[in-house]
C-alpha cells in the first residue's frame, strides 16, 4: 500500500474514533432543543426583540467525539437594545456563569455539556459588526450552504480538527496563535480535503504566504496585498474571511506556530500513523534528570486570559533561566479545566564566563554594574565580572521567586511550584 492509500485508510479508522454515537448526538440534541425552548420562552416573556440561532460544530454537523461538549447558542438582539450582555444576564438568571471579553458572554454547564450564550447584534451586513461575533450569522449560513453542497466536507473537517488539536496548533487563544475552528473550516472548503491542504501546508517555502479568496472580493493577489492593512498581512496563510472583504481569518496565526505545524505535516505525509492524531503527553516527553517540571497559577478569568498570561510568564521565566543554565528543550501547555499552566524543560550546566560591563567613563553604570555583581573588576578601562554558574535549579528557583516577587504579583501568579 502506497502513502497515500495508508493515510486514507488511516483517516477512516481515525473518523470512527472520532464521531460522536447516536446517543450522544441523541443527548446533545435533547439539551439544545430544550434550551432553545427555555430560551425562545424567557425572550418572549420579557419581550425582548431577538431571535436564537444555533452555532459551532454543532450547526455545521462537525461535531467531534470527546469527554465534554460545547453547544454555541447565539441571541441575536435587534439594534434598539442597549447593553445586550447584561441584557442576556438578566434573562438568563443566577445559574450562568458570565465570561468576560470584548462583549460578554455565559456559560451554563449540564453534566457533561457546556452550553455558551453568546449575545450579538442583528445585522444585515458584515460591514455593520460592532464585534467579531457580531459575524458569526454569516459564518453558520456560509459553512452550512457548503457542506450541503458537498456532503464528504464535514468528516474532512472532523480530522483536520483532530490533527490540529493533537499538534497543539488548534484555537486562536493568544497563548495558542494557531488555526480558529472557522479558519479550519474555511481551509478545508478551499482545499477540498484534509490531506491537499497539508499537502500545500508543508510545501510552503519560508518567506511566502497561501493566499485565499474564495469570494473574489479582490481582481488579484496584488490588489488584495494592496488593500489589507499592513497587521493582516502578517500570517503566513493570508485567508480572506468569504463574508466579509477587509478580515484576514488567520491574522492570528504566528510564524512560530505554523512552522511547527508545517513540520508534522510532512512527517505525517512521509510517514501516516495514528499518533499524530493523539495529544502526546509532555509529562511523558519530558522524563529523566535533567527535565525540570514547574506548574502555576494565575488569578485570571479561566480561558484565553489566564492561558495567554501564563504563556507570558514562561517567556519571561525562560529568559531569566536562560542566563544561568543551558535550556536543550522546553515546552508549555495550559489547562483550562484546572486553569493551571505546566512548563517543561531540560536544562544543562552552564560553564562559568567573563561578563563583559559597561565602561569606566559611565560613571553610573558602572555603580550599578558593581551593585549587582560585588566581585566586578576594571580591565583595559572597562567592567567585568567572573560568574560561576554552581547553583542547582532548585536553589536558583528560590532566588527568581525572592527577586522578581513583585512581577509575579503584576503577572497574577499566585502559585509557582516544582512538579514530579
Amino acid at each position: 500500500m502506497n502513502k497515500e492509500g495508508k493515510a486514507n485508510k488511516l483517516i477512516e479508522e481515525q473518523l470512527e474514533r472520532i464521531k460522536p454515537t447516536s446517543e450522544e448526538m441523541a443527548k446533545i440534541n435533547f439539551l439544545a432543543e430544550e434550551f432553545f425552548t427555555f430560551l425562545h420562552f424567557v425572550l418572549k416573556k420579557n419581550r425582548i426583540d431577538a431571535e436564537i440561532f444555533l452555532g459551532g460544530s454543532l450547526a455545521k454537523g462537525t461535531i467531534i467525539r470527546k469527554s465534554h461538549y460545547d453547544i454555541d447558542v447565539f441571541v441575536r438582539f435587534s439594534r434598539r437594545h442597549e447593553n445586550i450582555s447584561q441584557l442576556l444576564e438578566k434573562v438568563l438568571g443566577s445559574k450562568a456563569m458570565k465570561i468576560h471579553g470584548s462583549r460578554d458572554y455565559f456559560q451554563i454547564k449540564k453534566e457533561n455539556i457546556l452550553i455558551e450564550v453568546i449575545p450579538v447584534l442583528k445585522i444585515k451586513n458584515p460591514e455593520e459588526a460592532e464585534n467579531v461575533t457580531d459575524l458569526s450569522y454569516f459564518h453558520v449560513n456560509y459553512l452550512v450552504e457548503k457542506t450541503k453542497k458537498n456532503k464528504k466536507l464535514p468528516d474532512e473537517i472532523r480530522i483536520t480538527k483532530n490533527f490540529c488539536y493533537a499538534q497543539r496548533c488548534y484555537g486562536a487563544e493568544s497563548y495558542i496563535k494557531g488555526f480558529s475552528g472557522y479558519a479550519l473550516e474555511l481551509l478545508i472548503c478551499h482545499f477540498g480535503s484534509f490531506l491537499e491542504f497539508i499537502n500545500a501546508a508543508a510545501q510552503l517555502k519560508r518567506g511566502d504566504k497561501i493566499i485565499i479568496d474564495d469570494s473574489h472580493f479582490y481582481s488579484d493577489k496584488k490588489e488584495l496585498l494592496e488593500d489589507l492593512n499592513e497587521a493582516k498581512k502578517q500570517s503566513p496563510i493570508i485567508l480572506i474571511d468569504p463574508t466579509f472583504k477587509d478580515r484576514n481569518a488567520l491574522a492570528g496565526l504566528s510564524e512560530e506556530t505554523f512552522q511547527k505545524f508545517q513540520k508534522v505535516c510532512k512527517a505525517f505525509l512521509k510517514n501516516p500513523d495514528a499518533r499524530f492524531f493523539a495529544e502526546e503527553d509532555l509529562a511523558k516527553k519530558f522524563t529523566g534528570k535533567e527535565v525540570k517540571k514547574i506548574q502555576i497559577k494565575t488569578n485570571k478569568q479561566v480561558g484565553d486570559i489566564a492561558g495567554t498570561k501564563s504563556k507570558k510568564f514562561f517567556d519571561f521565566f525562560l529568559l531569566q533561566l536562560n542566563k544561568d543554565f543551558i535550556i536543550r528543550t522546553s515546552d508549555f501547555a495550559y489547562n483550562g479545566d484546572e486553569n493551571v499552566a505546566s512548563l517543561f524543560f531540560t536544562l544543562g550546566k552552564k560553564k562559568d564566563e567573563i561578563i563583559k560591563g559597561p565602561h569606566i567613563s559611565h560613571g553610573i553604570n558602572v555603580k550599578k554594574f558593581k551593585k549587582a555583581h560585588p566581585a566586578a573588576y576594571i580591565k583595559a578601562g572597562f567592567s567585568y565580572v567572573k560568574v560561576r554558574h554552581t547553583q542547582s535549579f532548585e536553589q536558583w528557583l528560590l532566588k527568581f521567586k525572592r527577586k522578581y516577587k513583585k512581577i509575579l504579583g503584576q503577572m497574577g501568579i499566585v502559585e509557582l511550584k516544582i512538579i514530579n
